[in-house]
């Protein structure tokens, strides 16, 4: 695999990333919580991209991958910001932003932030709001005040080691909360869903739903799929909704 280029940010930040020049709307990679830019869908992605001649950009934020800083120095707000700050360098034009998980609440807030930037939307497992609701709300009182009062708190991971989770992370994702005020998304939206996702249920999918305003929003559960959504008949559905949104923007 090719050697990544290099961004740096306004905020002083690197990033890692990669780019295939080609039609647009252009597609960009949005991925989840300690993900990075080489795993299974954002390659895919990339494969569906160049077969199709379609403009698409892959990156790591800072914290992740190859890009600069440690992940524990990075919150919610930090990762939206080289989101946007790859997309304003990195891409010309109308942009179909695909978020996966955190990239999904990631892709929320640039919505509404890059207005007319933003010409669709598909999620994947999107996590809006989970700083919140998946973590600090299902927390016992103790990680509540170890994470407060010691600055941090370690979290049993599936995927690895496990994940430190820091206050700084808790009260900045309180301040980008996006199913708590109005969540207006005049694009065309396809959220995908596993109904086996222990990370993140159905019922966040449901809510954002619920939530979201626009005429052309659309949810599909799929039966069976975990979190990762990556086997083969998610990664074509991942690519079809996107053609999908693309043949709507």
């Amino acid at each position: 695999m090719a050697e990544p280029q290099y961004l740096d940010t306004p905020q002083g930040r690197r990033l890692a990333w990669h780019r295939f020049s080609g039609r647009e709307p252009g597609v960009v990679f949005l991925g989840g919580l300690r993900s990075d830019m080489t795993g299974t869908k954002a390659v895919h992605l990339e494969d569906w991209a160049r077969r199709t001649g379609r403009a698409f950009l892959r990156f790591d934020y800072s914290g992740h991958g190859a890009s600069s800083g440690a992940f524990t120095e990075g919150c919610i707000g930090d990762w939206a910001e080289d989101a946007e700050a790859a997309i304003e360098a990195l891409t010309e034009g109308p942009q179909i932003l695909v978020g996966s998980s955190m990239g999904g609440w990631i892709s929320l807030l640039l919505s509404q932030r890059l207005g007319a930037r933003v010409a669709g939307l598909v999620t994947i497992a999107a996590a809006p709001d989970f700083t919140e609701d998946g973590m600090w709300a299902e927390w016992s009182e103790e990680q509540r005040k170890q994470c407060m009062e010691e600055g941090q708190v370690a979290l049993p991971s599936e995927y690895g080691e496990d994940m430190i989770v820091t206050r700084r992370m808790i009260e900045d994702g309180r301040d980008r909360l996006v199913l708590r005020s109005p969540l207006p998304l005049p694009m065309p939206v396809r959220m995908l869903q596993g109904t086996a996702d222990a990370d993140v249920p159905m019922s966040v999918a449901l809510r954002l739903l619920d939530h979201a305003t626009g005429d052309d929003i659309r949810l599909e559960l799929v039966k069976g799929a975990d979190h990762r959504f990556s086997d083969p008949a998610c990664l074509a559905t991942i690519t079809r909704a996107v053609e999908e949104v693309l043949s709507h923007a």
